[in-house]
Formats: structure tokens, sequence, C-alpha cells
């Protein structure tokens, strides 16, 4: 009998202590909330995981913080989240997700306060922090310049590309826009937004150039369509070069003699004298002054003279 009674003592009391192990808060043994955060940035219908700490700027962005308790420890525990952007901006909330977009690209660190709110229980907190990217995506790749070109001559295309560097950029020209199976470019890195290619045209026609440009968020892959004339002949212009100078040269000659010619005359002041020793007859006399370069004599310097 006594040895029954010993045994449902022992059963009582492993059933106390069970009840007590159950009714034990069990926060009471943890220090931290435990967790990781994630970025998800949405375009149209698609969702991009940012798993790498860069984002695109000015486009819809959710970070949710992921709790990892193995033990279910907080499945009845309620929280308050406070999102430090970076940028100035301070998010509070009681969801574990914040919604929000960078309108700038840039360097930012990105923090989450997380506080166990839970009635009767100990405080418990988390802090989580973390360096975030921002950058530009590829939206643009431009040609500037001209369309057309000559065959046989050294040209350069100047481009000017919409997003953040570096960026890698793949560039291939097909003559005659002939498809290229083997899929192979020149592969150049751009520290910059202006890309700038040298190539000479061997023939004729429309030429294609294809530009794929990628940063570590985005990629943007065009077309340009490019055409290639024949040249005029190198020699006729030098010719033609060569018998406009001479020209040019004959007629700034012809027209500097002209000028002295006619500024010499002009110099020259002639006065008209009648001789009174002849008979009825006048005979003209020339009286020259001379005059320096520049200077002017008046016409009317010493009137009007007549002999009798």
């Amino acid at each position: 009998m006594d040895r029954k009674n010993g045994i449902w003592i022992l059963m009582l009391l492993l059933l106390v202590l069970l009840g007590v192990a159950e009714t034990t808060d069990p926060l009471a043994d943890l220090e931290k909330i435990a967790g990781k955060l994630v970025f998800y940035q949405m375009e149209g219908n698609a969702t991009y995981v940012r798993d790498t700490g860069e984002l695109a700027s000015d486009i819809p962005t959710e970070t949710m913080f992921e709790l990892f308790d193995p033990q279910q420890n907080f499945s009845t525990a309620k929280f308050t989240y406070t999102w430090d952007l970076g940028n100035g901006e301070v998010i509070q909330g009681t969801e574990p997700v914040v919604r929000y977009h960078y309108p700038e690209s840039g360097n930012y660190t990105l923090q989450l306060k997380v506080v166990n709110m839970t009635k009767y229980a100990p405080e418990i907190t988390g802090v989580y922090s973390t360096d975030v990217k921002v950058l530009d995506v590829i939206k643009n790749i431009e040609l500037k310049g001209p369309s057309d070109y000559a065959v046989s001559q050294d040209f350069s295309l100047d481009f000017h590309v919409d997003g953040s560097p570096p960026m890698w950029v793949c560039w291939r020209f097909l003559p005659m826009c002939v498809p290229d199976t083997t899929g192979g470019c020149t592969l150049t890195m751009l520290y910059e937004n202006t890309l700038r290619l040298n190539h000479s045209f061997t023939s004729t026609g429309v030429h294609c150039l294809d530009i794929s440009v990628r940063n570590d968020i985005s990629q943007l892959q065009t077309s340009f369509s490019l055409y290639a004339k024949r040249s005029s002949n190198p020699h006729l212009f030098f010719m033609l070069s060569c018998a406009a100078v001479l020209v040019a040269t004959f007629s700034f000659i012809a027209v500097i003699a002209c000028r002295n010619r006619s500024q010499t005359a002009a110099s020259s002041n002639a006065v008209f004298l009648k001789n009174p020793d002849s008979d009825d007859q006048s005979t003209i006399l020339f009286k020259f002054s001379n005059l320096g370069r520049g200077e002017k004599e008046p016409l009317m310097q010493y009137g009007t003279q007549y002999f009798s």
C-alpha cells in the first residue's frame, strides 16, 4: 500500500512540474530577437529579390523582416517595428514589412528596431542595420551625332547612357544588318555615362550596331541603323581646294594693285593755268602737290586764279 502511495505521489509531482513548465514564460530566457531583412522590388508584374544590398532608384521597394523562431517562442508575441531608411525618413508600425522607394541614387544605411510589446513579458529588442547601395536603372542609350557616314573613313560614334556606372557594354557592327549566329561582341567597361566607338565602314549600305548595356541592377539592349555612302574623290577635293586658294591669292594681289594706283591719282592736285604769252590758245600747265600717305589737301585751298 505504501508503495502504491509513493508511486501516486511521484506521478503527482511530475504533473506539477510539467504544469509549471507550461506556465513559464517562453520569452524569459531570450535575450534578443533573431531574424533577417529581405528586399523586394516590383516593376510591372515582375518582383525581384534584391539580396546583394543593391536597389534600383525610383522603384517601389518592399523590405520584410523574417523572424527566426524555430521553437515558436514568439508565436503569441506582439512587436513594434521602427524603420529608419537612412534618407531622413522614419516609418513605424506593427507589421514586419515596410513599403517605400529611394528617389535618388546613393549610399544609405537602413536600420530596423524590433521591440517586443507583449504584456507581462520582458522587453526584448532587436536592432538590425544594413548598408544599401541605390543605383539608377539603365533607361536609355542615345546616339549623339549623324546616322550617315562615308565609306573608308575613320569616324567616332558618341553615345549617352542613362544609368549608374560602372556598366558593362557589349557592342558589335553587323554589315548589311546580317544576323551574327556566333553571338560574339566586344566587351567594354564603362565608368561614366559617355561611350565613344571608333569604326570605319568598308562597304556601302545599311549597317546595324547592336549595343547591350548592364549594371548591377538592370540591363538594356538596343540596335541602331547606320547608312554608309560612297565618299567623294579626295584628289579632286584637294585640287579644287588648291585652285580656290590660288584664285583668292591672285584676286587679293589685283585688288591691292588697283588700290595703289587709284590712291596715287587721288593724291595729285592739278591747277589749270592760262599762258598769257600765247595768242588765243590756252596752255594747260600741271602743278602737282606731293602729299604724304593719309593726308588730304583742300580742293579750294588757293581759290580760283585768273590771268589776263
